[in-house]
């Protein structure tokens, strides 16, 4: 019998942003300490959904090591944290075809959901 899961790694990174005048004091340079679900679904194989090893090598190539310590404007054009999701999705689609979704926290009380719909 196969079962379905869901798998989970956290992730954190360190990146600064400012947003348009809109936003108020956002408007501003400043910094946040995200925090990055990345959750993938498939049938278990051999114990495993997947090889968290392979999402860890996945994530920090395309995510973290071009966020992390940088301003996330270079990257992204006005990164709310909905348009940091999106673009987190549409990086990670490319390798990791099992990706169910991809969960931002801006603030420990703040974070956006994507599931690539």
């Amino acid at each position: 019998m196969n079962f379905k899961m869901l798998l989970t790694r956290r992730f954190e990174f360190d990146s600064a942003h400012k947003l348009g005048k809109e936003f108020g004091k956002c408007h501003n340079l400043h910094g946040h300490r995200y925090v990055l679900e990345v959750t993938v679904s498939g049938e278990i194989i051999n114990g495993i959904v997947i090889d968290i090893s392979e999402i860890k090598k996945i994530v920090n190539e395309l995510v973290i090591e071009k966020l992390d310590h940088n301003n996330i404007n270079n990257v992204i054009d006005n990164p709310t944290a909905e348009n940091i999701a999106l673009w987190i999705w549409k990086q990670l689609i490319k390798k990791l075809n099992k990706l169910y979704e991809v969960k931002l926290y801006e603030t420990p009380n703040n974070y956006v959901i994507y599931r690539g719909e």
